[in-house]
């Protein structure tokens, strides 16, 4: 037998392996990342992108750090299927404040407050345990190697792979922070309730541009939104005692329904994306073109020309948007990386050594 055969032929067998073990949708995501490895750079509407990123600074201080990533997230996602949106915002939430520096898995000290209890992330980011254990499992095999910022950004290309997303490289090697600041996280994440212009401005302060803003906003096409986050939208808009005009009909009625108008709905669950609640789609797109985004702020992108235009590319091509998506999560992966002394490789993602 030739060593090609061969090859096919234990591959053969690793994918039956892996039919007995996992769903349907974690066997797609599997077959995807057998091709990435040929991934080098790809287009995007602007043309050829090269990425000059150490994607593989781990290949030999810690060689088994992307199966033991792999396999963290996919057992979290067995048991949680919500846990890929967690992941992906929680990668969010900690780049946009202060840069990627793991600073949002900190838990507070008598030195600081820090941002896992900032109004942003109380009693909403979710998926801190998920990278708890990867951290336990990579330290078991590389003690001291691999920082919590680097784990978080690979755990959340995971996510975005095992829901239908697209691959994307990541510069690894930075640091972890040494403190987290609740006040930062209050001022710098976006809010639902902010107008465009606002939420603009605050990813120009940190680099990313108006494309980037609606680019990003696409990440709900996966995941929930608490009914307080939305609610005003649907009773008493403005002040007006009336809904939101620009939430379609048929939507305001069948979401008062899941969140009426009582304290006590405030943290129920409605997904950000109806149409495809777990699949990483352009369908969130389509759904702000049809008047039906959920979030105040996401249909807002209809509001302005230029944004509209942008929205309405992505929601008739899934190619361009998961190009760009792409290409605006790398942006976004290397927003104030920290090197040498200004940070460490931490033990534990919840606390400083």
């Amino acid at each position: 037998m030739s060593s090609q055969s061969a090859s096919h032929k234990l591959l053969h067998t690793r994918m039956l392996m892996a039919i007995t073990r996992f769903s349907y949708s974690t066997i797609v995501a599997l077959l995807y990342l057998s091709l990435i490895h040929l991934v080098t750079s790809f287009p995007s509407s602007n043309g050829q992108i090269d990425y000059n990123y150490n994607y593989n600074y781990y290949d030999s201080s810690c060689p088994r750090l992307g199966m033991i990533v792999k396999y963290g997230v996919w057992a979290a996602f067995k048991n949680d299927t919500r846990i890929a949106a967690s992941l992906l915002r929680l990668h969010f939430h900690d780049c946009f404040v202060n840069g990627c520096d793991a600073s949002i898995l900190l838990d507070d000290t008598i030195d600081f407050r820090g941002e896992k209890n900032a109004l942003p992330n109380r009693n909403s980011a979710r998926g801190y345990e998920v990278i708890e254990s990867i951290k336990a499992d990579v330290e078991k095999a590389c003690p001291s190697t691999v920082s919590c910022v680097d784990i978080l950004a690979l755990a959340a290309r995971e996510s975005v792979l095992l829901s239908g997303g697209p691959y994307y490289p990541l510069s690894l090697g930075g640091l972890d922070g040494l403190t987290a600041s609740e006040k930062a996280a209050n001022e710098q994440l976006p809010s639902p309730f902010e107008p465009l212009e606002n939420i603009t401005a605050k990813f120009a302060s940190k680099g990313l541009d108006i494309k980037d803003v609606v680019v990003l906003s696409g990440a709900h096409t996966i995941g929930f939104a608490q009914c307080f986050t939305f609610k005003r939208r649907l009773f008493d808009f403005k002040g007006t005692g009336k809904p939101d005009p620009t939430l379609d009909s048929s939507a305001v009625a069948n979401l008062q329904g899941m969140c009426p108008n009582k304290d006590a709905s405030n943290s129920k669950l409605a997904p950000l994306d109806s149409a495809s609640t777990y699949r990483f789609d352009n369908a969130y797109y389509v759904n702000l073109v049809n008047r039906t985004g959920l979030l105040e702020s996401d249909q807002a992108l209809m509001g302005d020309s230029k944004t509209a235009a942008m929205v309405t590319a992505y929601s008739s091509d899934s190619y361009l948007f998961s190009a760009d998506f792409a290409s605006s999560m790398v942006k976004m992966s290397n927003l104030g990386t920290l090197t040498g002394s200004n940070g460490q490789i931490r033990k534990k993602c919840g606390s400083v050594n």
